[in-house]
């Protein structure tokens, strides 16, 4: 397993002003409203094009040899596995209120990454977990009437993901929808009659409880968004041309924008957008801990469409907030913008660390044809203001490292998020194997997907409620349960806040 700190070029280029727009869609964009004019068509004949050499690239990238489909680690998994059943699945809490600057990238993590220091491995586990609890509480069922929604209130759920041992407490909950070409992920119920047709439950604030907060060394507000339901919908739905943010020259995905600023009156949830949600509750937090006195930093995290989610959340903080310390930590999160827009971050003092696999193809995307590798040939085009640039350090990972996975084109797989903490916990160096002493329970990977290798005898998929949700009733007929009374989504009682 390698990881690889990408030095990032973080002198401001003036973008060039040569580019014919005659062609693009004219969009007015600002973090103070989403507004979409559209102009002419895309060409249709572009693409099909763009599409047709990101197939045939997909088909080139990663193709494994047989060789090392066959390979295997020395290691023997059943008895690694079998020899952690009655270990405790976390690493002991450090107290990192002296570098926590360090661990989140104070100094751009530099000497952090590789060999990987066990208290930021820890730190990057934790908001890992916070990551995928925007899955675990989500609820996917199409027949249910709350589809679309948490399953449980911003009170309850940690204690029902087991995420209480982080010692945060969540403030608040984010909810999204799209004014634009709204894709297949955003869908809701087979129920005709839902909780909202509009919206989207995709995240929620929490902050660091004061045990919590003396352990770290300040208040913590941590920001968790969700990615999409199947990260190959958002491959589909979501390669679109970059649009201004109406700052500058900085450009993202038009997608991404349109998800985290659209909102709309006639929603229940969403007549403010979540940009506007989540900026009232940090700002909320942080005038109630400065008046206590507190020292207060904002951590955001995503994976997939979350981590360019957390990155738009950081972009706005950064304005809002000019002295406040933030950092981003996402897990295979796509390009976000172009080389303006990661030089913002940079010199507005946005801290981004990427974790990566190696196989994932999503961190590929968009601009898989078009992105920062261009950068060599500036000196002949210029700056390309529409070509993607990644943000920040990575941390790449392999899954061949782990002998506990299976080997070949699992994508589905190999981008899910608790594929990404299990080789997180087992990322010692570049240069070392799996590390035996790993704490997380390896039957996680399997929750959603099939990536163990089947000598563990971990079902795929295995995540799920009981009988599919349907209880017995009294008279032993098969009925699906009412919600409590606390758990149905309600925009009044989300405005009922408490500390």
């Amino acid at each position: 397993m390698a990881a690889t700190v990408n030095p990032v070029n973080h002198r401001h280029q003036p973008l060039s002003a040569a580019v014919n727009h005659r062609n693009r869609r004219r969009v007015t964009a600002s973090f103070n409203e989403f507004t979409i004019n559209d102009g002419d068509k895309r060409s249709i004949k572009s693409t099909r094009l763009a599409k047709l050499i990101s197939n045939l690239l997909n088909l080139y990238i990663e193709k494994p040899s047989l060789k090392s489909l066959l390979q295997r680690n020395d290691c023997n998994a059943v008895a690694q596995a079998e020899a952690k059943l009655d270990l405790p699945t976390i690493s002991p809490k450090g107290d990192i209120s002296n570098m926590w600057r360090e661990i989140h990238g104070g100094s751009d993590w530099e000497n952090l990454l590789d060999p990987l220091h066990p208290d930021l491995r820890r730190e990057v586990i934790k908001y890992g977990e916070f990551a995928q609890a925007t899955y675990d509480a989500f609820d996917f069922d199409s027949f249910s009437e709350y589809c679309g929604s948490c399953l449980f209130n911003r009170r309850k759920l940690f204690g029902k993901l087991g995420l209480t041992k982080h010692g945060y407490d969540v403030s608040k909950y984010i909810y999204a929808m799209s004014q634009y070409e709204i894709p297949r992920w955003l869908e809701k119920s087979y129920v005709a009659d839902t909780w909202s047709k509009d919206s989207n439950w995709m995240g929620y604030v929490a902050v660091s409880d004061d045990v919590e907060s003396k352990r770290i060394g300040r208040r913590d507000i941590a920001v968790a968004w969700r990615g999409t339901v199947l990260p190959s919908e958002w491959y589909e739905d979501m390669q679109r041309d970059l649009e201004p943010l109406g700052y500058g020259e900085a450009m993202v995905e038009r997608g991404f924008l349109s998800i985290y600023k659209s909102k709309r009156m006639t929603t229940r949830y969403n007549k403010t957008s979540a940009s506007d949600q989540v900026m009232e509750e940090v700002k909320r937090l942080l005038k109630f801990y400065k008046e206590k006195g507190e020292q207060v930093s904002l951590t955001i995290t995503g994976h997939s469409l979350g981590g360019a989610l957390a990155l738009l959340n950081a972009y706005e903080a950064s304005l809002m907030f000019p002295t406040l310390p933030i950092s981003v930590i996402s897990f295979g999160a796509p390009r976000v913008g172009n080389i303006a827009f990661r030089d913002e971050l940079h010199h507005k003092g946005v801290k981004a660390l990427r974790v990566t696999i190696k196989q994932d193809l999503v961190p590929r995307m968009p601009g898989i044809v078009f992105n920062e590798t261009l950068q060599k040939f500036d000196d002949l085009t210029g700056t390309l203001e529409w070509v993607y640039h990644h943000v920040g350090a990575e941390l790449k990972l392999d899954v061949r490292a782990s002998p506990f996975l299976k080997r070949g084109s699992n994508f589905i797989g190999i981008h899910h998020p608790e594929t990404y903490l299990h080789l997180v916990d087992g990322y010692v160096s570049s240069n070392s194997t799996f590390r035996s002493d790993a704490k997380r329970d390896v039957a996680l990977v399997n929750k959603y997907c099939d990536m163990l290798v089947n000598e563990l005898r971990i079902p795929p998929c295995w995540y799920q409620l009981s009988n599919k949700g349907l209880v017995s009733n009294e008279f032993g007929r098969w009925v699906r349960p009412k919600r409590e009374l606390e758990d149905i989504p309600s925009p009044i009682e989300e405005e009922n806040l408490d500390l």
